[in-house]
């Protein structure tokens, strides 16, 4: 397997909240401006790139078990901490949604973190169920290792329906029933997520493995993570 070049990636986090999922489930999404560098146009759940003070965010509980087990596969650093910082912090930035508790801070506050801090919460990613990796492939201006964590929108604090404190990298935030979210203009690893969610939109343990959608310069792979190897 050719090996990909790492410096030409960076790590990303995505959040699948997913509501109503025992009657009538319903995710997420927002629609990519039309002038953006990445997937313009593109309606795709929140994310964005790990930033570097994200790895020392302090998190009120972590990431469950097996899902950081999971996170240390084909990875040659523990990216788990950084990762769900990420997806909070861009779940709060591009829809105003928390996912925390009620708590204070301690020490400096990176601007990205401050107005989530002032909502007098601090991260938890307790909540957070890895299920889904994919790096987008050559070519593209902009390449990612990202990965994908399902929530539960029960676990998010405050009105669902309230996006006021979301920036506007995102338009038309709209909880998308599930069975219908297909219908929109959607990237291609979107619409492979969305199935797997789908298929398995009634369980709430996590999954057996995890779908890994891996692309290098020669080979498109699609592999599961078992989260059983060590790290290197």
């Amino acid at each position: 397997m050719t090996a990909i070049d790492k410096s030409a990636l960076r790590d990303a986090a995505t959040v699948i909240a997913l509501r109503d999922r025992r009657r009538e489930p319903h995710v997420l999404m927002g629609q990519r401006g039309a002038k953006a560098a990445f997937m313009p146009n593109k309606f795709v759940f929140p994310g964005g790139a790990v930033d570097k003070a994200d790895a020392n965010i302090p998190l009120a509980r972590p990431l469950p078990e097996i899902c950081a087990k999971r996170l240390t596969e084909d990875c040659q650093t523990d990216l788990g901490h950084a990762l769900a910082a990420a997806a909070i912090r861009e779940l709060w930035e591009e829809t105003g949604l928390i996912l925390g508790e009620p708590g204070q801070w301690t020490g400096e506050i990176p601007d990205d973190w401050a107005s989530f801090a002032k909502r007098g919460c601090v991260p938890s990613a307790q909540a957070l169920q890895f299920v889904f990796r994919a790096i987008t492939p050559p070519g593209r201006p902009r390449r990612f290792d990202a990965r994908f964590f399902l929530v539960d929108a029960d676990e998010v604090a405050g009105d669902l329906d309230d996006f006021s404190a979301a920036c506007d990298e995102l338009s038309h935030l709209q909880w998308v029933p599930l069975a219908r979210a297909r219908e929109f203009d959607l990237p291609f690893i979107t619409e492979v997520v969305l199935a797997e969610i789908a298929a398995r939109v009634h369980d709430t343990a996590p999954p057996a493995s995890i779908p890994f959608f891996r692309n290098d310069d020669e080979h498109s792979l699609f592999l599961r993570l078992q989260g059983q190897s060590p790290l290197g």
